[in-house]
Parts: C-alpha cells; structure tokens; sequence
C-alpha cells in the first residue's frame, strides 16, 4: 500500500557504500537497509524507498563523502537536506549514552536530525555554482601540492648550499642555487638530481595554478559579481564565497551571515570584565578567507588598517581588533552579495517574456536560514549612517577596500 504521508531518510554514506533508516514526522521506524553505491544498488535503492513518494533525503556530509550521492539524488529530481555531522553525533551520543559508532545507529541519527531540525540546508543543482567549486578545489589542490613541492626542494637546497637556504624561494632563485652546485660525490649528485626534478615539478605546478585562477575570474565576473574590488579578496576568494554562499537570501540578516562565517563574537566576560573572543565555529574556509583578507588591509595602507590601528587604541589586544576587523569584512561581504542578488534579480526581470521588468516567483535558495545561538551575537554595528543601503547595487569602480563600506 502506498504511503502518502511524508517521511524523512537518513543516509550514512560511504565510497562503496549506503545506509539508510526511513522515519515518519513522529521519528517512528518504516524501513531500513545497506545498498551499494554502484548503478544496480542505487537503482534498488531508489524502487525499495519508491512505495513513499512524499520523501526528503537526509545525508550525512553532502559537501564531503556524501556529496557524489547527495548530486546523484538530486539529478534524480529528489529532495535532500544537508545533515552535519556534529548535529548526528550529538544525537547519537544522547540516544544511546555512548558515542559508538554504526552504520545503522548513524542513519538514524541523521533521521532523527532531520525530523527535530526545520532549519537544515536544502540541496538545489546549480551547475554555475557547481562549476566554481570544482575549480577553488582544484586550484586549492594544486596550491596544496605546490606549497609541499617547495617545502621538499628548500631542504634538497640546504643541504646542498648550507646557509644559504631561503624562506620563500621562487623558481628562479632555484635554479640560480641550483646551477651554481657541482658536486662531485654520488650522494650529492642524486641530491642535485632530485632537486632539479622537483624544480621541474614546481613550474609544472605553478603553470597549471594559472589555469583554474584564470577561469575562476572570468567567471566570477560573468555573475557580474563585485566581490573581487576590494583589497584582500581575489577571484579565488571571490569563487569560494559564491559556491559556499549559494543564494545570500537564505540569511537573514548580517548577524546571521557573520554567525555561518565564524566572525560573531563569542562572549568571554567574566565579572566587570567585558569582553569578546573568536569564535571557531561556522564555515571555516570561509572564515579562513576573510581572515587573509584582514591581514591584507592591516599590511597595506588601507581603511583597515586605521580601522585596526584605531581599536588598538582603543585598548583591545591584537586578536580582538582583527576580530573586529573581520565581522566589519564580512558585514561588507554580506552587503555586497545582497547588492549584487538584487542586481541580478532585476536583470532577470527584465529578460523575462515580452521584456517587462517584474518580480519573480522562483526561489533559487540553497539553504533555509540558519540559526544564531545568542552567544554568537555581534557587538554593535557601524553607525547606520556609514552603511551603504543593501539595496544600492554596487557600481563597477567602488572602493577598493572592504573595510570602507563597512
């Protein structure tokens, strides 16, 4: 018999590899089972779950080894839902009073999460956005491989030139360093070798970073976005932010927004004193990000360094005013996206039949608004009157500083 009312399934994955636990709203147990990832056990999959047509699929990780599943299930036209894993473990852990681990037990956590949770990331194909992700991971893999390459050719170098290794050593100084070494023993010729060998692996690197860098620009200013005008922020940036970020409107508000970045202050007070902390939460390459582009501002002569100059002087120590320089970026960041999704909407609008400009009824949100804990509260904004009203779209030779429109 057909169900018809809506059910949620948890989905453990794994390379080779699916468990799934189908629940209904009250978190009662219809059905269960471990499929393989390959075509003839996912298509078993998907007939053994076909009897309930009104589904959302939970999975566990769908930015990590959930993700070709969670891609899978959505080319299929399903519904899916991003479970995080800590979510599933503390569920796990306060089910069964142990934090013991099985296929079975984590999909049922991650049912359970799924039913207790209205506020869970919600899945959509975007192949734009897809596409910008592909490239910050690859380049991001080969920048990886390139820092790692350097590393192995510094110490080949200082063993072979002692004393005069160098920090940060460019191609070129390594074959300068390089050609001015002729050692005539077996082990100092296979030590040149091999370092002439990484030297060439380092250019290959360098020349194939090129490439993702060069496409992720001109992407990013095809989406006619301005993320990358301001200092410290460029097309890598600028692309991770889009594919992280995915529709701003999810977000509710810049407090919001700084709460999924990692740049909400945590409070730290304890008696008269007050004060406020880094938090470590949130999307961490993300917060990585704006964090390398406050230490840009602070080294350049740039609003933000006076801004961070100024809360220094304020008496507050070096991290918290690069704590308070990063919620400023982000504040930016969160307007800018706001700006450049209603600029965007508008021209949609416009292009729409018959070329009348109009409202749109599509939502292309990936995610549902995520929650603030009230520890992840901000300290007070900018005055309002320093603000650009989120509704201006940003023109194409703003300020190139973040920290300016903050």
């Amino acid at each position: 018999m057909q169900q018809t009312k809506q059910v949620i399934i948890g989905v453990d994955p794994h390379k080779l590899s699916a468990t799934i636990e189908v629940v209904d709203a009250h978190e009662k147990l219809l059905g269960s089972g471990r499929f393989t990832t390959d075509r003839a056990g996912y298509a078993t999959m998907r007939k053994y779950v076909a009897g309930w047509p009104d589904r959302v699929w939970a999975v566990e990780g769908s930015n990590g080894a959930g993700r070709p599943l969670a891609q899978r299930l959505l080319e299929d036209g399903e519904h899916v839902v991003d479970v995080p894993a800590k979510l599933a473990a503390r569920v796990r852990l306060f089910d069964t009073g142990h934090n013991r681990k099985t296929d079975a037990r984590d999909a049922h956590s991650i049912a359970v999460v799924a039913v207790r949770t209205k506020t869970l990331r919600v899945l959509q194909l975007n192949g734009e956005l897809e596409a910008l992700r592909m490239l910050t991971d690859r380049r991001e893999a080969l920048t990886r491989r390139r820092v790692q390459t350097v590393d192995r050719l510094q110490a080949l170098l200082a063993e072979l030139l002692p004393g005069q290794a160098k920090k940060d050593i460019t191609k070129g100084q390594a074959k300068t360093m390089l050609a001015s070494v002729r050692p005539r023993d077996i082990a100092g010729k296979t030590r040149r070798r091999i370092a002439a060998e990484e030297l060439a692996e380092l250019i290959a690197v360098e020349a194939k970073i090129k490439k993702p860098t060069t496409e992720l620009k001109a992407n990013v200013l095809a989406r006619g976005s301005h993320l990358m005008d301001p200092h410290g922020v460029g097309p890598v940036d600028a692309a991770r932010t889009l594919a992280d970020v995915g529709d701003v409107a999810r977000f509710a508000d810049r407090n919001r927004f700084a709460s999924w970045t990692g740049t909400a202050p945590l409070d730290a007070s304890s008696g008269e004193q007050n004060r406020h902390r880094l938090s470590r939460a949130g999307n961490r390459r993300m917060n990585h990000m704006i964090h390398i582009a406050a230490i840009s501002q602070i080294r350049l002569d740039t609003d933000g360094r006076a801004y961070y100059r100024r809360k220094r002087a304020e008496g507050k120590k070096p991290l918290e005013a690069i704590r308070c320089l990063k919620r400023r970026i982000s504040d930016a960041i969160y307007r800018q996206l706001l700006a450049d999704a209603q600029l965007d909407a508008a021209q949609r609008a416009c292009a729409g039949p018959g070329g009348h400009c109009g409202a749109t009824q599509e939502s292309s949100a990936v995610d549902l608004p995520p929650l603030i804990d009230t520890s992840d509260q901000p300290l007070p904004g900018p005055a309002e009157s320093t603000l650009r009203p989120a509704s201006t779209p940003r023109k194409p030779h703003a300020t190139k500083n973040l920290a300016a429109t903050g």
